[in-house]
């Protein structure tokens, strides 16, 4: 355990922002499950509702640093393939 108070505030700090990546990441894996589970199911209409949805949250994670801005692109690429092969 620190001693020193500017070790402990890092220490604070960095659990917070873990949980925080954490909550961001885990939501945003759902929304791109759900999006790929109607894509099979073949339910175009909500595919692009839900598409919409996880690009969006894609673009949060990304604007706060929760995802490099290259992952973030990439994922939303490889969305975008599945829905345009999926009509």
């Amino acid at each position: 355990m620190a001693n020193i108070k500017s070790a402990i505030k890092r220490i604070k700090v960095a659990e917070f922002k873990t949980r925080r990546n954490k909550m961001i990441i885990s939501s945003l894996k759902t929304s791109i499950k759900k999006f790929e589970d109607s894509v099979k199911a073949g339910n175009l209409e909500e595919a692009q509702n839900l598409y919409r949805k996880a690009v969006s949250m894609i673009d949060k994670a990304a604007a706060k640093g929760s995802l490099h801005k290259n992952t973030a692109a990439r994922k939303k690429s490889r969305l975008s393939n599945k829905l345009k092969a999926a009509m």
